[in-house]
């Protein structure tokens, strides 16, 4: 690592919205390389890169503040390297950059989902691999302007080789925090990105959708299937709310006026905002949906259960990538009809099976 006199290099493997909010944070206080594709670093190089937030806070950094690559090469340089691609792309980045690996050299991934840093660490040899959670939703507002439009903390596995990076980030105005207990943040922050998937087939705004009840009761629905199935994996998710996570699903099936109230800290996002989920839809980008409900299906597959609801969010999430801008937006009625008569076909399907069993052993 580098003294306190020389900046922490830090590069950006994947430089998306996610990717580019925390280098531009970053380069106050750390030298920063985002490595990313054209359309996201050319504006950037043309006329630097901003960073705000819903609460009027705005850094401009410019072109030359940054280092701007295409390759990743520059991680031959890089005490740290924060991997920000898409969940589905940590195998193929992780062997872009790893030819130019420095031994020694801090990885942390902060993807969404419960297996990016094990895929990253699986074939690393010689580096730390940590897990992180950034928990707050980001947008891209302009070429290149990335906005926070919630709050949270960020989350990073306790290692004694993340001391500089979290100092570099309490420097930058990035709360960050180690935990001793990464899995069960990792799983807490899928528990509450059950919501992303609710509000990218809703089509509205994340606190109009939030609002809402009826789509509330679906990711309900959701939440407590993963409940049931974390805690069958022997599992107890942390959640960075008032709430213990086993409550997540009975709040959010509360009245809106009681849900309102209780969770004002979720509600303080931008009336515009939107989740990860519903700007790659909009975009007709590949979503995170088999990391997240799909990551659920399969571990309920693994142990024997069912998770019906998580099933047909899939199945509808992956409809709408094909639709594209043609597909359906749904209202929080027939959402949660949807969902409900998925539940009901698996408990038939459940019963015949037992029927069946029954009859098989007679």
């Amino acid at each position: 690592m580098t003294s306190l006199d020389t900046p922490l290099r830090i590069t950006v493997i994947g430089a998306g919205v996610v990717g580019c909010y925390l280098g531009g944070r970053l380069a106050r206080h750390a030298d920063v390389t985002l490595v990313g594709r054209a359309h996201v670093l050319d504006p950037i190089r043309d006329g630097g890169l901003t960073v705000e937030s819903g609460d009027g806070d705005r850094l401009h950094v410019p072109a030359d503040a940054l280092t701007l690559t295409r390759t990743p090469e520059a991680v031959r340089r890089s005490d740290v390297v924060l991997v920000c691609t898409k969940a589905g792309s940590t195998a193929a980045a992780t062997a872009e950059f790893l030819p130019y690996l420095r031994p020694g050299t801090l990885i942390v991934g902060l993807q969404n989902g419960l297996h990016s840093a094990d895929r990253i660490r699986d074939d690393v040899d010689g580096s730390p691999v940590i897990a992180g959670v950034v928990p707050f939703n980001l947008a891209r507002t302009g070429p290149a302007t990335y906005r926070r439009t919630s709050n949270g903390e960020i989350r990073i596995a306790e290692h004694p080789a993340a001391t500089p990076l979290l100092r570099v980030f309490s420097e930058s105005g990035l709360a960050a925090r180690p935990t001793d207990d990464i899995q069960a943040v990792l799983h807490g922050k899928v528990l509450l990105n059950m919501n992303n998937a609710v509000q990218a087939l809703s089509g509205l705004p994340l606190r109009t959708q939030l609002l809402d009840r009826d789509l509330r009761r679906c990711t309900a629905m959701c939440q407590a299937e993963a409940g049931r199935v974390f805690t069958a994996a022997g599992v107890v998710p942390r959640v960075p709310l008032a709430v213990p996570a086993g409550v997540l699903p009975t709040a959010m099936r509360l009245p809106t006026p009681v849900f309102r109230n209780l969770a004002r800290a979720v509600l303080q996002v931008d009336d515009d905002g939107t989740s990860s989920m519903g700007d790659d839809l909009a975009r007709g980008r590949p979503t995170e949906v088999d990391a997240l409900q799909g990551e659920v299906v399969r571990m309920a597959r693994g142990l024997g259960l069912r998770a019906p609801a998580c099933e047909r969010i899939v199945e509808l999430v992956h409809g709408a990538e094909k639709a594209g801008e043609n597909r359906v937006h749904w209202t929080g009625p027939q959402l949660l009809s949807e969902l409900r008569r998925a539940r009901r076909r698996a408990r038939r399907l459940a019963q015949v099976a037992r029927t069946d069993g029954r009859a098989q052993s007679l």
